[in-house]
């Protein structure tokens, strides 16, 4: 309980919690639209970002954001109007924004930056800043998805049908595309590029052990990707290992023994 007296320990809390639900809520429609590879591409992508950001001694965070939200529109756009697989199309974005950054960042003039926290995450070093934009990514997704949740639900299961029914597939496709590379790149200095996808992927196929219902899942990834965080944070800090590789070390382990009892009780 002494953590709780340092200002960046309830930093990390908070970051982790306001981390916890926007990646709980994108990462549902994420794993029910089998976006999966998508989400990959898109995260090392904003490599490419930050690597320019570096170079033009700029925000690296604000350049990753643009690098990620072209590359999930591109994605998109070249998958559904330009005959190219998704599949291809996102190997391509993945190798650009990779390449890029290491570029970028080799003609930084100067020392060369640190990118440990970039690429593994530290989440002990977040600022109020980075929780003010995370905090509000997290509110403008617990709107958009009350508002919009049966027209979310209609294209992650079933576009076909959706399409039937009159909806603005194309719309929502796009919009939670750019939700999804937001909340990536505001998601960075958690867990970082290399290991971010596992937190948008692992507290599902948890809770999915259990039911297949859309909501049922979001609210109990969002809580199963918190415990993580916090199991991962505390033990790190005493362990003294990095914070990012050990909570996504925490959800593997907490998926394991979640089914392993499942497997026991069906028994």
């Amino acid at each position: 309980m002494d953590l709780l007296q340092y200002d960046f320990f309830q930093h990390a809390l908070l970051g982790s919690l306001l981390t916890a639900i926007a990646c709980g809520i994108v990462g549902t429609y994420i794993v029910s639209r089998r976006l999966v590879f998508i989400s990959g591409g898109i995260t090392h992508a904003s490599f490419g970002g930050l690597g320019l950001g570096f170079y033009l001694g700029m925000n690296p965070i604000w350049m990753a954001m643009l690098f990620s939200v072209l590359s999930a529109f591109g994605v998109e756009w070249m998958s559904k109007t330009q005959d190219v697989r998704e599949d291809s199309a996102i190997a391509g974005v993945w190798s650009l924004g990779m390449a890029l950054g290491v570029i970028f960042i080799f003609l930084t003039p100067g020392y060369a930056p640190n990118l440990s926290a970039y690429l593994f995450g530290n989440i002990l070093t977040v600022s109020t800043a980075d929780i003010v934009y995370i905090a509000v990514l997290a509110l403008l997704l617990v709107v958009f998805f009350s508002l919009f949740l049966r027209e979310i639900v209609y294209v992650a299961f079933d576009r076909d049908f959706a399409v039937t029914q009159g909806l603005p597939v194309k719309a929502v496709e796009y919009l939670m595309m750019g939700c999804i590379a937001v909340t990536i790149v505001l998601s960075i200095r958690l867990v970082g590029i290399m290991l971010l996808m596992s937190l948008l992927t692992l507290p599902q196929i948890t809770v999915n052990l259990f039911t297949s219902d859309f909501k049922k899942i979001m609210f109990g990834s969002i809580a199963v990707g918190f415990f993580g965080c916090v199991a991962g944070l505390v033990l790190s800090y005493f362990l003294n290992v990095p914070s990012g590789a050990f909570i996504i070390l925490v959800l593997v382990l907490f998926f394991l023994i979640v089914k392993a009892i499942k497997a026991v009780l069906q028994r």
